[in-house]
């Protein structure tokens, strides 16, 4: 054989083991399970006992709780799950950007402390805890809050109870502590001793470097003394509305709620510590107003579809509703799922489960996704905020995406994950918490709030008229008993878009307006009422940004394939709908897919006065710092009238006459950079000053891929469906390598671009790329506060309400 063919053989099978490398880098086969680390540490279920101290007895109105509910209210805001793993693996394959230790510090020259960290960051401050003014020695140098003395111990740091699992160096060369790890200082975050802190570890262990020194801290096999894990506190615990703290940043216990949601929370600042404009990663995670998170973005989905942290209020008549619009079939891993019948024997709360695969169920996901029974939907938020991250991350590619989903079987998690059994075990007790916890709060209660209501009872009248006419088809879980064939719940699943249109047909009649009024001017129908019926509604009507219901998580074979239901993977297209081109706005259509995506479900409109900026993104309104009863006012006084004349709503800043609101775009030049601690070694000599190659693309300490020009729309990146998850399986090989030969060029161009190249010249590299870009995207609807236009002038199927109408009924809502 000749040297030549013998080449040409080399070169072949090189190609071919590159592309079976690269097919199993997007199309992962997991060969084995692996057990977390409560299970290799030998621990059992039973060993970790809830906890029962009444330590948050001031929050939620000091509300009188039973022993198994003071148990849920711990789960809620202290238990974590072992979940600190993902989050310390995430402060180093986040490249530099997420590091909560720094988030929870209060070394000088971070952009917070806990001095401003309500203002800066939005999380709140946990009483009984003094801000750091020194490093600590028993903590490795940190800049971490400390206990006030005065306060005494807080319980469940009690290792003797609550011993932590020991692992590797936990409780060797570092301390095990609790299960329920040390309190931070921030409600929701707590601290864990680092089971790779070993010998080798703490000798390398540098806290000055740790703060100052990017080559240090960017390192990927730097080890830090503890892990942070996040427990659903984070999220949803709140300044309480009716007792706001007099200083946000110094709130008691009294002045907090555990349902209210994180409304306050600025993820760009949270989750990237330094937040820099000039990352792009940064500028994704700014396009998240505060208070709002997409919660795909650990399991991304490759759509931005930040959400809002809504309030948990009135679960027990959410739980009523469920039973007249929440019926969903169980199939395959979905039975798996416990329900209220596993841990309950009689009494109203087993009537929710029918054996085998019947369930009466609120929807907690905007989209309706989670549709398995309650318990289901709570034990879920575990583990996409790390519980059995040892399996959960084998699944997908965290943060980044690339790699082919696979669900993650309830049935694994069983087997191989303690801090499964035990999340499981103990959900009853939190929802029988909620179930006593979640009365709304009403304007009326609040410091000042009888100012802000109408006396005139004429007005008020009017305005009750008014949601009866427009708003209850949606707002109201007290609706007329529809005719037979109208109710989407006797016709859901693939039937559901039919019974729906009849159902919505029928509430612009008079029959239903006429009954509907006369249930509403019922002196208490406010009483017992969630406010919303929880059914899912297409997108096509409501004409709100897409990119949320078109959410794939839960579609079959996805992540969360285990938390839908049949009855929502069934559900038909929800039709067509219009979007715009980000730099013309030339408007055309999108046929949304079905098997579950393109509905959302109609948010609870109690306490409405306290919980604006609105929309499922907090896009429609003016976002207000303080929660104070006067700043809730003033963003819900201008966030209601935006709701109802969209003509006062924000503008795009680019096309403000041409499409319906505001696009998200970059604020200014960016970069996605990844440091030189995580390229291989072997790449590493083109970062020298002295390398010649691809100057453009690579720094000295970085590779960087830009520059991405200002105004750039961030969803043209972030939406790109780099599986094919849009297309069928056949399609998905050659839609795949478009989207790598689309990146390859865009890296490629844009190192093209000379030194000091304008902002005008990137655009243009991304002028010429952007047909494939738009032809490429998973979610192609660009602009964030359009929609919800129901008694407006914008929406043509009904007459606009007059002025008078719609001050009316704003008086009616602040009741709420």
């Amino acid at each position: 054989m000749s040297v030549l063919k013998r080449l040409a053989w080399v070169i072949v099978a090189l190609v071919v083991c590159a592309l079976i490398v690269v097919y199993f880098f997007i199309h992962p086969i997991i060969l084995f399970h692996p057990k977390d680390e409560a299970m290799r540490a030998g621990r059992a279920a039973a060993s970790f006992p809830a906890a029962d101290e009444d330590y948050y007895h001031d929050m939620d109105g000091a509300i009188s709780l039973t022993p198994e509910e003071i148990k849920g209210r711990n789960m809620w805001i202290a238990w974590t799950g072992g979940d600190d793993r993902l989050w310390d693996t995430l402060a180093t394959t986040s490249l530099g950007t997420l590091d909560f230790l720094k988030t929870l510090s209060s070394r000088p020259g971070l952009k917070a402390s806990r001095s401003n960290r309500w203002d800066y960051l939005g999380l709140v401050n946990e009483p009984c805890y003094i801000q750091a003014t020194g490093p600590d020695p028993k903590r490795y140098g940190l800049w971490l809050d400390t206990r006030d003395p005065a306060c005494g111990p807080e319980p469940f740091e009690n290792e003797a109870k609550y011993p932590g699992v020991q692992l590797g160096a936990r409780g060797k060369n570092i301390p095990a502590g609790s299960f329920y790890g040390y309190a931070t200082g921030i409600v929701g975050l707590r601290l864990f001793p680092n089971p790779e802190f070993d010998e080798k570890a703490a000798k390398h262990w540098d806290p000055v470097r740790y703060y100052t020194d990017p080559t240090y801290y960017n390192d990927k096999n730097l080890v830090r003394p503890y892990r942070v894990g996040m427990s659903c506190g984070f999220c949803h615990v709140g300044p309480n509305p009716l007792k706001p703290p007099a200083d946000p940043e110094n709130p008691k216990w009294e002045n907090l709620s555990s349902n209210v949601g994180a409304q306050y929370f600025w993820i760009d600042r949270i989750f990237a510590w330094q937040s820099d404009m000039s990352s792009f990663p940064v500028q994704l995670f700014h396009a998240s107003r505060p208070g709002t998170l997409d919660t795909s973005l650990i399991s991304t989905d490759n759509i931005n579809n930040p959400r809002s942290m809504n309030a948990v209020y009135d679960l027990p008549s959410r739980m009523a509703a469920a039973q007249r619009w929440g019926r969903e079939t169980l199939r395959g891993g979905e039975q798996d799922n416990k329900q209220l019948n596993d841990f309950i024997s009689s009494g109203p709360l087993t009537n929710f489960y029918q054996a085998p695969d019947l369930v009466e169920t609120p929807r907690v996901l905007k989209d309706g996704a989670d549709s398995v029974g309650v318990l289901g939907a709570l034990n879920r938020v575990y583990l996409n905020i790390g519980l059995y991250s040892e399996e959960w991350t084998k699944h997908f590619r965290p943060l980044v995406g690339g790699q082919d989903v696979s669900p993650i079987l309830i049935k694994t998690a069983n087997e191989k994950s303690v801090y499964w059994q035990v999340t499981q075990q103990q959900t009853p007790n939190m929802a029988l918490f909620f179930l006593k916890s979640t009365a709304g709060h009403h304007l009326k209660d609040a410091p000042g709030g009888e100012a802000y209501l109408t006396k005139d009872q004429a007005q008020l009248e009017h305005g009750k008229t008014v949601f009866a006419d427009r708003c209850a088809r949606c707002h109201s879980s007290k609706i007329p008993q529809p005719a037979p064939g109208l109710d989407p719940n006797g016709c859901s699943g693939k039937d559901y878009l039919n019974c729906w249109n009849r159902y919505w047909a029928w509430t612009k009649t008079d029959d239903f307006k006429t009954k509907m009024q006369a249930i509403v001017h019922q002196p208490d129908f406010l009483e017992n009422n969630y406010l919303s019926t929880d059914q899912r509604v297409p997108v096509t009507l409501l004409k709100t940004n897409a990119c949320s219901p078109l959410a794939t998580n839960a579609i079959a074979g996805n992540i969360w394939d285990n938390f839908s239901s049949s009855t929502y993977k069934d559900l038909p297209s929800a039709g067509t709908i219009t979007v715009y081109h980000p730099y013309t706005g030339e408007p055309s259509q999108y046929v949304l897919p079905a098997g579950g995506r393109g509905y959302t479900r109609p948010p609870s409109l109690i306490s409405a006065w306290s919980t604006a900026p609105f929309l499922l993104n907090n896009s429609v309104g003016t976002f207000d710092p303080s929660p104070s009863v006067e700043a809730r006012m003033r963003s819900f006084q201008d966030s209601i009238e935006k709701m109802l004349w969209p003509e006062r709503r924000d503008k795009d800043t680019l096309l403000p006459d041409k499409v319906p609101g505001v696009i998200d775009r970059t604020t200014q030049e960016s970069y996605l950079s990844v440091p030189a601690g995580f390229i291989p070694p072997a790449l590493r000599p083109l970062l020298s000053p002295g390398s010649r190659l691809l100057p453009a693309v690579f720094g000295e300490d970085s590779i960087r891929i830009g520059p991405i020009p200002a105004g750039t729309p961030v969803d043209l990146l972030a939406n790109l469906d780099l599986l094919g998850e849009g297309v069928s399986p056949a399609e998905r090989p050659a839609r795949q390598e478009r989207v790598v030969k689309l990146l390859v060029k865009l890296k490629l161009d844009l190192a093209k671009l000379p030194a000091g190249a304008t902002n005008e010249q990137a655009q243009q590299v991304f002028a010429n790329l952007l047909p494939e870009m738009l032809a490429l995207s998973k979610c192609p609807d660009y602009v964030s506060n359009r929609g919800h236009y129901f008694g407006t002038s914008y929406a043509h199927e009904e007459p606009a309400l007059t002025d008078a109408d719609k001050r009316a009924l704003i008086e009616f809502i602040k009741t709420f």
